[in-house]
Parts: C-alpha cells; structure tokens; sequence
C-alpha cells in the first residue's frame, strides 16, 4: 500500500471537491470527477500499475522535471479526457499527485501541462541525498 499526497492546484481540485461532497453542494460534472478521482486513488493507493489506471511514464515532463513523472486515467474515451500526473516520493512508499489536467491535444504534446513543483523539488533533494 502507498500513501497518497497532493501538491498544488491538484490538492486545491481535490480538497475542494471533496469540502463540496461533504456539504452536498456537487453539481452533475463534479461529482462525476470526484468519483473518477476517489476511484482512481483507491487504485493508485493500492497498485500504481493497476490496469484501469493505465499507468505509463510521460519522458518529455521526466526530462523537463528531472525526476519521473507518470500519468494515470481519469477518463478515457472522450474529448478532453482527464490525467493525473504523479510521482514516487518523497519517501517510500508514497506517491504525490502532482497535477490533474485535460489529455494534451494532438500536436501540442506535454508542453502545457502544469504540474506543482514544490513535491517534486522536494523529491528530487531526497533522491540526491541518498545517492550521497
């Protein structure tokens, strides 16, 4: 089992979902992502390689960030089809997401995508201090 932290606007996305779940203030389209995000964690927490996540690494934002960067499915099959970028660490056994976006359109590749920089300059000092 992993345990899962958020970073940056995927935190605030995800805190704030949830602040609205509980308070029964979802609309149709948030509660849509906020079940497709739970489900996502529940498997994410358990197995990063689970099949429904359709896990893989994304090499362009490994190389822009320095440090691995994976992409797992919230949506599949639909325009605009939501990612969730994350990143082993900072410690083992932990994962942080490090961004929920939109699946980049074709020809524009990753270049957009955003992801929250503090957990992964956090996890890439880890990283250095034990290779020391």
């Amino acid at each position: 089992m992993f345990t899962i932290y958020f970073d940056g606007e995927a935190e605030t996305l995800i805190n704030g979902l949830g602040e609205k779940a509980i308070a029964g203030e979802l609309n149709r389209e948030e509660k849509d992502l906020y079940r497709k995000i739970r489900k996502a964690l529940q498997h994410l927490e358990a197995n990063p390689r689970h099949p429904g996540l359709n896990s893989h690494e994304i090499d362009v934002l490994t190389e822009k960030y320095g440090v691995r960067i994976w992409e797992s499915y919230l949506e599949n099959r639909k325009a605009g089809a939501r990612r969730m970028f994350w990143i082993y660490g900072p410690e083992t056994k932990e994962i942080t997401i490090v961004g929920i976006e939109n699946h980049p359109e074709p020809g524009r590749g990753f270049a957009r995508v955003k992801l929250a920089e503090g957990a992964i300059k956090k996890t890439i000092a880890k990283q250095k201090k034990h290779k020391k």
